[in-house]
């Protein structure tokens, strides 16, 4: 049945924005295709859009950045988060995580400075820094709120033991941890549905992973977002002659179901996370408008237990335990 509730569980991810991993300066046509890319989600009803510091070397904050320049109303009526903490390799050393807080409080200023904003609605660390000191992170944390830069603090790619470890620190619960999850990336959910059967050491160990991550995300309330939410558009259209069987056999049940369902392959995608009671938001890895308004299509999809299930048998190659 149709429905609008999930219109804030969809997330414009903008690592695609600003050109190329390189030197090179942001254009009037990265700044063109990134204006279309905001103004399809916001016509869509999608109100937040994922930054990272190292996106496309900072362009993809810059061209953002240049948008609010231009049109300063346009960042009342989005929220933005950006993640920081990945270091490439330079002079110093090689490519690392860092979450120092020197290097937390200042990758903070340079993305405010980039995207030409005074605040973040969320700020994520982005990788797990084995070196992290957590009283240092709560001190960076507390004087970044106290100076109204960031709203709220989340992770990505944490599990639940470094998720409790923080959140110890600074004292309440995480906001968000971004993953990837989605029908092609099933860990997340393999770890639960297929635990003592003699599958699950099959997929071990990138399920046994998981532990009780999935758990303490909705237990403490802290939202999941799924990046590579769309399944690397395996099941939409753009799955290659070597992918396994069950992927092709995968995307044409997807699109059976979105005909039937008079929808969108990529809605029909997604609308399989949603469906999951964690409410997951996905993070939608594209920037061309009418795939953007395809996505947001899940908005108004609510898939049936049946096709849920279809859809995960399907995607496994094989029948549950």
């Amino acid at each position: 049945m149709p429905h609008h509730t999930t219109t804030q569980r969809l997330v414009l991810g903008c690592m695609g924005l600003g050109g190329g991993w390189d030197a090179n300066p942001i254009g009037e046509a990265d700044i063109a295709r990134a204006h279309a890319a905001v103004e399809a989600a916001l016509d869509a009803g999608i109100r937040r859009f994922d930054h990272a510091d190292i996106y496309t070397l900072g362009k993809a904050e810059q061209c953002f950045g240049e948008l609010f320049r231009r049109q300063p109303a346009l960042r009342g009526r989005l929220q933005l988060q950006s993640k920081c903490g990945i270091r490439f390799a330079d002079a110093c050393a090689p490519k690392r995580y860092d979450l120092s807080a020197a290097h937390i409080l200042a990758s903070v200023d340079a993305s405010l400075a980039r995207l030409h904003t005074d605040h973040l609605e969320l700020l994520m660390l982005h990788r797990p820094d084995p070196l992290l000191e957590a009283d240092e992170l709560a001190e960076a944390w507390q004087r970044l709120k106290a100076s109204g830069k960031v709203g709220r603090l989340g992770v990505s790619n944490m599990h639940g033991a470094q998720m409790r470890a923080i959140e110890r620190a600074i004292g309440t619960p995480l906001a968000a941890n971004q993953l990837e999850m989605s029908l092609l990336k099933r860990d997340w959910l393999d770890s639960g549905a297929c635990f003592n059967d003699a599958q699950a050491p099959s997929l071990a160990p990138a399920a046994s992973a998981w532990g009780d991550t999935l758990a303490h995300c909705q237990l403490q309330g802290v939202e999941l977002q799924a990046w590579g939410a769309l399944a690397r558009g395996w099941y939409s259209g753009a799955a290659p002659g070597h992918a396994p069987a069950a992927v092709h056999a995968t995307a044409g049940l997807v699109r059976k179901l979105a005909e039937e369902l008079a929808t969108s392959p990529e809605a029909v995608v997604l609308a399989w996370l949603l469906r999951h009671p964690a409410r997951i938001s996905a993070v939608l890895g594209s920037s061309d408008p009418a795939r953007i308004r395809a996505c947001a299509q899940a908005q108004d999809l609510t898939l049936s237990r049946e096709h849920w299930y279809r859809l995960y048998e399907s995607a496994r190659g094989q029948e549950l335990p």
